[in-house]
């Protein structure tokens, strides 16, 4: 054993220095040294099962047991990151990733917003008690409301000072999480209850155009929805969406228990609903600030516009990294640069 102690051991230290190296820093590695490194730990391996079976020498076992554990996690497991780097990973790349990663329940959850959007503007087009019963009691903006008196409350509050529209701000962003909460929470109940939901909400947002497109209101209309609504109604989306990968979870959990299923879903709900409740501080800013502006019909519009076009990008983006991790998961850690001991 002496022997092979002593033919092994400079192997043993040169990774012992790597390991040293890379815990401090592992960019500081060259693709030489990297591809070494894995040399040197599969190498290893092999050294600790022949000790491990030849002889009883605990300390020399321990030693590269250690040794092989260390190399192992520099090779196989991420590399630590502080908690404002992983924030702002998340910002960047990751809430696109998960959107993408279960994009079928959202895509599920956006067609029952819009095709009840659209059986409430249809409905209210059509039949004025429609429009009564899908719009809230007492509201102005009832299909009996005259074109000016639609008009004053989508030019209502541009005048307001900032501290009402902070508090304006806090009460919508308060409000909007709790429709994206209920809808996600109302998903183990094996989505029926959620369905409902994301189409009432559509139903509503139907019947409110209608009532402008009846007096004629059409611009202005779209000039006061659009720059909040794409980000608000898009977090809305995404929570029903969860809410939808929460009944999937509970109908068809395939083999594991159902507890399990939802367990398993949770971490990719919980990171979404993240990204969403930012989505809606976004746009209770917009819709407290932005829309209750001197701006002109035009440049609202342009706004939403560009808002449209940051989203879309944004989850386009999240399908290519998505695919793009996953294509390089198939990939062995540092298989540009490993060679075969």
């Amino acid at each position: 054993m002496s022997n092979f102690v002593a033919r092994n051991k400079p192997d043993w230290d040169e990774l012992e220095a790597l390991v040293k190296r890379a815990r401090r820093s592992l960019r500081s590695l060259t693709p030489e040294e990297l591809s070494r490194l894995d040399v040197l730990y599969r190498r290893t391996t092999v050294h600790l099962s022949q000790v491990a079976t030849r002889t009883r020498d605990t300390r020399l076992t321990a030693y590269l047991n250690d040794l092989t554990a260390a190399a192992h996690s520099l090779i196989y497991l991420p590399p630590r990151q502080s908690v404002w780097r992983g924030a702002w990973t998340f910002v960047v790349e990751g809430f696109a990733r998960l959107i993408a990663r279960r994009w079928r329940f959202h895509a599920a959850s956006a067609g029952l917003v819009i095709g009840g959007a659209l059986l409430g503007y249809f409905a209210s087009m059509n039949d004025l008690l429609a429009a009564y019963a899908l719009m809230m009691p007492g509201d102005v903006r009832s299909p009996g409301a005259t074109r000016e008196q639609l008009l004053e409350v989508l030019r209502h509050g541009r005048d307001t000072g900032s501290g009402e529209k902070f508090v304006f701000a806090s009460f919508l962003f308060s409000h909007n999480l709790k429709v994206g909460i209920t809808a996600m929470a109302l998903g183990p109940l094996a989505g029926v209850l959620t369905t409902i939901l994301m189409l009432y909400n559509g139903m509503i947002l139907g019947a409110f155009v209608a009532i402008h497109h009846r007096a004629g209101i059409h611009g202005e209309l779209w000039a006061w929805i659009l720059p909040h609504g794409i980000t608000e109604l898009g977090a809305i989306i995404l929570f029903g969406g969860i809410g939808l990968l929460f009944a999937r979870a509970v109908i068809s959990p395939g083999l594991q228990s159902r507890a399990e299923s939802l367990k398993s879903t949770g971490v990719d709900a919980g990171q979404t609903c993240l990204g969403a409740g930012g989505m809606l501080v976004l746009a209770a800013i917009v819709e407290s600030y932005l829309r209750q502006s001197h701006l002109s019909t035009t440049a609202r519009l342009v706004f939403a516009g560009g808002s449209a076009l940051f989203w879309t990008l944004f989850i386009i983006y999240g399908f290519v990294r998505e695919r793009s991790c996953r294509e390089g998961a198939a990939s062995p850690p540092f298989s540009r640069w490993s060679r075969n001991p």
